[in-house]
Parts: structure tokens; sequence; C-alpha cells
């Protein structure tokens, strides 16, 4: 498959898959390779995403790259005036408004790189990223390794207490961990409705 960029103009590139794919790596790769290039970069994230570092995007393997940490689409908006590249990590916690901020960003030239998951804890499509990806014209779906059985993961399990989580949204016991694998289509499991503390005691 040979896969060429344009050549002027601005652009939208979505980079998703489960988590443990590698997504904020490769939104990283791609800015330092664009600012190898000269080009002005700058990187958002959602102020919420606080999981390594309040400022820097960082990924589970450790790469990192200074980021602006934003609470909105207008803010974004705003403090992107003037990059030639603007990245956006985590782009599923952000509002729907910011498909057309992507794009507008885009018609103005900029070349816009959008990382997200595609897919939530019950397979279902994430936030904004399904419409982001039915305008991009790069898309990159990265694939994990499932931590059960070594295959080819392409959905994340939340798991609450070493159990999976219900599709509810209720915990399954009040204070248990809450961790999260990448898992494939076999592996998966459904999440069973919420286990109050008594009767899990």
């Amino acid at each position: 498959m040979i896969r060429i960029p344009p050549q002027r103009g601005g652009w939208l590139e979505v980079v998703c898959g489960p988590m443990f794919s590698g997504k904020s790596e490769e939104l990283i790769r791609r800015l330092r390779r664009a600012e190898i290039a000269g080009q002005r970069v700058v990187i958002f994230k959602p102020r919420i995403d606080d999981r390594y570092d309040a400022a820097d995007v960082v990924s589970h393997a450790g790469a990192r790259m200074r980021a602006i940490p934003i609470s909105s689409v207008a803010e974004l908006l705003a403090r992107a005036e003037g990059y030639d590249v603007v990245g956006i990590d985590e782009v599923q916690f952000f509002e729907p408004a910011i498909v057309p901020a992507a794009l507008s960003l885009a018609d103005r030239g900029a070349r816009v790189v959008a990382a997200g998951l595609d897919q939530d804890f019950r397979r279902l499509p994430f936030g904004p990223v399904p419409e982001l990806l039915a305008h991009a014209e790069l898309v990159d779906k990265l694939q994990a390794v499932c931590h059960r059985c070594g295959g080819t993961a392409t959905t994340t399990q939340r798991l609450i207490g070493g159990r999976p989580a219900p599709y509810s949204g209720e915990t399954v016991l009040v204070g248990a961990a809450e961790t999260y694998e990448a898992r494939c289509r076999d592996c998966h499991e459904p999440g069973e409705d919420a286990v109050a503390p008594a009767e899990a005691a």
C-alpha cells in the first residue's frame, strides 16, 4: 500500500486503537519529525488527563512531549493560531465540537494529528472519534498485544477488582482498584451487573 499525504494545504490524520497500542507514542513521533523539518508544532491534551504528567503527553513506553493542557475546544482553537502542525492527544475525551474545530484548522492550512481510543471498554464507538475517522484524510488503527492470549488486541478491557467492569458504569466493589488491559475479540469479556459490597463479602 502506498500512502501519499496531501502536498499542500491542511489535512486531518487520526491515530486510533485500544489502550497500550502506542497511539501517544505515534503522535509524538509524527510531531517530532515535523519539528525536525522546521515546522511550528503544538500538542494539546485534555486537562483531565493527568495519569503520567499534568502537562506532558506521555506514552506507556515513556516517550514524552511538552503539551498544553486545555479544558475546552474553544481554548484549543484560540491557542492553535499560527502553528503548522496541531497534535491532539486523548481526543475521545473532548466534546463533539472537536470535530468542526479540527476541520476548521485543516481548512486553514494546518496538519491536524488526533490520537485516541476509537472504542470504549464496552466496544462501542467512543466520543467524537468515529466522526473524526470519517473526515480524516489519513487513518491508522493500531493494535496492541492481548494481555490474555498474546494475540492481536483491538479492544480495551476495564477491570474493577480484577473483574470485568459492568456495562452499566457502576462499580463492582467500592474501593476496588480499577485497571485496564488490551484484549483481542475472543478474550474480551462483557461486564456483569454490579455487586454490592455486602453481597461480595
